[in-house]
């Protein structure tokens, strides 16, 4: 029960990442407000709700201010006060290349995957600041660390999640609110659902991961242990930081491998 009597929100968690870590974070004892923009948030805390936790959904868009001020919000009249945000929702953006994005795909992009997570800081800090400490997540990802793992406008986005966890760390300076970002890998989710499909029908499917040492693809429970354990006062000195949970797909550039015995492109 690491988070219990803890007053916890997740955006995007209606699926994937964000379900996983919300059911986690209620299995540890917390208590939940949690969105989504689609009808699988109500799905989410039905499945905490009938495991004995506590979990109240939402219906927003995490782009909105007004949507981001109000799940906070519920959070505080709910539970007297918010201990945890996990800025989690985002979009692909597909693997459209720079040339091919249209200006409105980019703030389309932008406006969920960077301005979502900047307003949960802007509106969850202060109420952490209240009760004297508090814990910020924000999903980045691995294509935010360098290129090659997402579309020119995926891979900016979540480069400025990573910046603004840093950058907000250092003005939360001295509040004892931490704000930190997880950057997956290739993780199995509804985004990334088309690339196992097509791995499967190929018949390839032992190709998938294959350029990490662990030489397989993660599952949202993987990341939303990261999650759990950067939520938990267990990371109380950890701050500022972005986090690769990748099985190893960043610790190289992408090389020719010299395996023992043999060659392995």
């Amino acid at each position: 029960m690491r988070l219990d009597g803890k007053s916890a929100i997740v955006t995007g968690a209606g699926s994937g990442i964000g379900q996983a870590t919300a059911l986690r974070f209620a299995a540890e004892g917390a208590r939940l407000v949690i969105g989504d923009i689609s009808a699988g948030v109500d799905e989410t805390a039905a499945m905490i709700t009938e495991a004995g936790g506590t979990a109240h959904a939402m219906r927003i868009d995490a782009g909105s201010e007004e949507d981001v001020q109000a799940l906070v919000g519920a959070a505080v009249a709910r539970h007297g006060g918010l201990d945890v945000a996990y800025a989690n929702a985002g979009v692909s953006g597909g693997l459209t290349g720079i040339f091919d994005h249209s200006v409105a795909e980019w703030e389309a992009i932008l406006r969920t995957n960077l301005i979502g997570p900047f307003l949960v800081i802007k509106h969850a800090a202060p109420e952490m600041m209240k009760r004297g400490k508090g814990s910020i997540i924000c999903t980045a990802s691995v294509a935010g660390l360098r290129s090659g793992a997402g579309c020119p406008a995926y891979s900016a986005s979540k480069a400025g999640v990573i910046n603004l966890v840093m950058t907000a760390a250092q003005q939360l300076s001295a509040t004892n609110v931490r704000v930190n970002a997880i950057c997956p890998g290739l993780i199995q989710t509804g985004m990334t659902q088309r690339a196992f499909d097509y791995a499967a029908e190929k018949g390839v499917t032992d190709r998938i991961g294959r350029l990490n040492p662990l030489r397989r693809a993660g599952q949202p429970d993987e990341i939303a242990n990261m999650a759990l354990f950067l939520a938990s006062d267990e990371a109380s000195y950890v701050n500022g930081q972005a986090i690769a949970v990748d099985g190893g797909l960043s610790s190289s550039h992408p090389v020719t491998r010299q395996e023992t015995g043999k060659t392995a492109a």
